[in-house]
């Protein structure tokens, strides 16, 4: 299953539009061609409806907020809603301020999401409409754990449902969960978190998935979580066999991505799927 899904970026290349963070713009664009995507960088409201009719998708990430690129966000998300073609969301540390809070909930209630994106603190300021003072960074005492990794798909579950979104929460363990299924992908690397953007690149790649897969949104963020995970990993070892440094792992990490084939997607995944709470797949 994961093959295809990365097969089907690298054939299909779809086009696939940015309004992003533009402190990790430029890794968002390389890791988008590193899959087999291409990227359009653009939050310029004017050009907004032309990217909807060219691009197969729109991720929109909240990083770094300034009004004219709000005022993007929501047009451009209802450009693709018109066209039916995937929105994604990255509500980057949506609870550190009143504003990105207020944002979130405009953008959500003005455009239909196919997919969220979000770390556990991210995710659960969404649901809660509260905030925190971690801004970027999930609060730790909230991580996903085996201990609490069935409540945290319930919840995941629960917000899929509300939403009519794939809801994809980052952290040690991924949680990608629809209203009825849920996958748990493991893997990564503690040093992912020591690189900037690593967050970031997983929306864009993310996006890229979801253009290319339209009738499989779920599958597609599995799939792009496993991939992250499994270069994030491969980089990782690099960087400690040549005793390196983060900015040398994340350009690995760029270069894992490049050379990842759908056949070794397959084999490397490390994921579980559920159904009613029980596992039907286990991959590991």
């Amino acid at each position: 299953m994961l093959r295809e899904l990365l097969d089907n970026v690298r054939e299909k290349a779809p086009l696939i539009q940015n309004i992003t963070n533009y402190v990790t713009a430029n890794d968002c664009a390389n890791i988008t061609l590193a899959c087999g995507a291409s990227p359009i960088m653009s939050d310029c409201k004017e050009e907004a409806e032309d990217m909807s009719r060219i691009c197969w998708g729109l991720n929109i990430n909240m990083g770094t907020l300034n009004p004219r690129k709000a005022e993007t966000m929501v047009l451009a998300g209802r450009c693709y809603n018109e066209k039916n073609k995937p929105v994604i969301l990255d509500p980057v540390g949506v609870g550190a301020s009143g504003y990105r809070k207020a944002l979130a909930a405009e953008l959500m209630k003005n455009i239909k999401f196919q997919a969220i994106k979000g770390n556990i603190s991210e995710i659960r300021s969404l649901i809660t409409g509260g905030t925190g003072s971690r801004g970027v960074d999930a609060d730790q005492g909230e991580a996903v754990t085996e201990v609490n990794l069935k409540s945290y798909i319930e919840m995941a579950q629960d917000f899929a449902k509300e939403t009519g979104a794939v809801i994809l929460i980052t952290g040690a363990i991924d949680i990608a969960a629809d209203s009825s299924r849920a996958f748990a992908v493991r893997g990564g690397h503690e040093t992912m978190s020591r690189i900037t953007g690593c967050g970031c690149m997983l929306g864009s790649l993310l996006a890229a998935f979801e253009g290319a897969n339209p009738k499989k949104p779920l599958e597609a963020a599995a799939a792009a979580a496993a991939a992250m995970s499994l270069c994030g990993e491969r980089a990782c070892r690099r960087m400690v066999k040549e005793q390196a440094g983060n900015a040398s792992c994340r350009t690995w990490l760029i270069d894992e991505m490049y050379k990842l084939s759908g056949e070794e997607l397959e084999k490397g995944a490390d994921y579980e799927l559920y159904e009613k709470g029980h596992v039907v797949i286990c991959r590991h």
